[in-house]
């Protein structure tokens, strides 16, 4: 029973004890056994990495109502292997005047900057890396490396679309890093704390996206903008940048940066679920096994992985003006306003009852996204006419 209750400590404890009887150092023991775990989790998220393939090529396929991966394999599950061996096979290739430190370690820093973000994740209450007080900062930190690599790919590869791709994802990625980085704030309001586990156990009564919601989208709004995935897929484009920054890269390179995007999106519906939706937390379900707990975790990040999809397959890419000004003139002070609202309301209703508390959240997020709406509205309206107006001027010129 006490491995189903706290499997980590009890597995650490009997390798330590393996080694221990070998003769090994104490100290030297359990460095190893926390180097075993860390490679167990690397493992496991590569294998969750694989399914990722499979998975987003048969809902890609439902979603554009064509056929998926069906042949290698039962409902073609082995195809991502087939992939992979295609992809380790292939040459690889290193462009003529290329930066060749800087192009060879881009996808291994963008595999990387997803990777650490999991060492602060708490996938069931007794079954996480590291518990820092500060988790949230470690996500800005590891974030940054990401957009490092980015440029580091475009700028390394010596190639022209290349370096313009770069820049173009790298001045997207720090535009939406505002909102982002602003809406995760909001749970450490409502939780008191920047320790990820601590938010989740502070959502025991109700989920924060119940007491903001316009919170809640504006983080998944700037998610997938720092993602790189459609409407905000900028990195690429078929006729002018062809596939952005990893335009030179081929073989595992490549398929360490598709790799590292995949997981990226499955790690941000993770972190998404921590912040707004309970993380583990179920109608009391994370108690009864670290198992339970975990597959509920896995489950509510899968979803949000669904959402990211669902909007990438469905929307179309957006010029990058329009989408900077989206996020300058509009996401950017919404997302600011909505901090200093929910901070005065946080100071206004503390030590109120919960649902009263929980309704007057809801509702100043519901009438700040009616009013960022009249506004936004008002603006295009004026805009339209002003276009329309210049375009008798000009007819009436020629």
């Amino acid at each position: 029973m006490d491995f189903l209750n706290d499997p980590l400590k009890v597995t650490a404890e009997w390798l330590e004890g393996i080694f221990g009887a070998w003769g090994m150092n104490a100290a030297f023991a359990h460095v190893l056994v926390v180097f075993l775990g860390v490679l167990l989790l690397l493992v496991l998220l590569m294998v969750v990495d694989i399914f990722l393939v499979w998975m987003e090529r048969k809902v890609v396929s439902r979603f554009q109502d064509r056929i998926g991966p069906n042949r290698v394999g039962p409902y073609g599950l082995i195809q991502p292997f087939a992939d992979i061996i295609k992809l380790v096979i292939k040459e690889d290739i290193t462009p003529n005047g290329a930066d060749r430190a800087l192009y060879n370690l881009a996808p291994i820093l963008s595999m990387m900057a997803v990777l650490m973000v999991w060492a602060v994740v708490p996938i069931a209450p007794v079954i996480l890396g590291t518990d820092l007080n500060v988790g949230v900062l470690f996500l800005i930190a590891a974030g940054a490396i990401g957009t490092l690599s980015i440029i580091m790919a475009g700028w390394g590869s010596n190639n022209k679309f290349a370096l313009i791709g770069g820049f173009r994802q790298v001045a997207v990625m720090v535009a939406f890093e505002v909102p982002m980085l602003t809406m995760l704030l909001i749970p450490t309001i409502f939780a008191g704390s920047m320790n990820m586990n601590a938010m989740i156990q502070a959502q025991d009564k109700i989920w924060y996206f119940v007491i903001s919601p316009l919170g809640a989208l504006i983080f998944l709004i700037a998610v997938i903008a720092e993602l790189g995935r459609a409407p905000f897929d900028l990195a690429e484009g078929e006729s002018e940048l062809v596939a952005g920054f990893n335009t030179e890269y081929s073989g595992m390179k490549f398929g360490m940066f598709y790799a590292g995007e995949l997981l990226h999106a499955m790690t941000f519906g993770g972190i998404w679920a921590i912040l707004f939706f309970g993380g583990y937390r179920f109608f009391g379900l994370e108690q009864v096994s670290p198992f339970l707990a975990a597959a509920i975790f896995l489950a509510k990040a899968l979803i949000g992985y669904w959402i990211i999809m669902w909007v990438k397959y469905t929307m179309v890419r957006i010029r990058i003006d329009q989408m900077l000004a989206f996020n300058w003139i509009f996401l950017t002070p919404l997302s600011f306003v909505l901090l200093m609202v929910t901070a005065l309301m946080n100071a206004l209703l503390r030590g109120t009852p919960s649902w009263v508390y929980g309704i007057g959240m809801f509702f100043s997020n519901v009438i700040l996204a009616w009013l960022a709406l009249e506004i936004a509205r008002s603006v295009s309206r004026k805009e339209r006419e002003k276009i329309e107006g210049a375009k008798p001027l000009a007819e009436a010129h020629h």
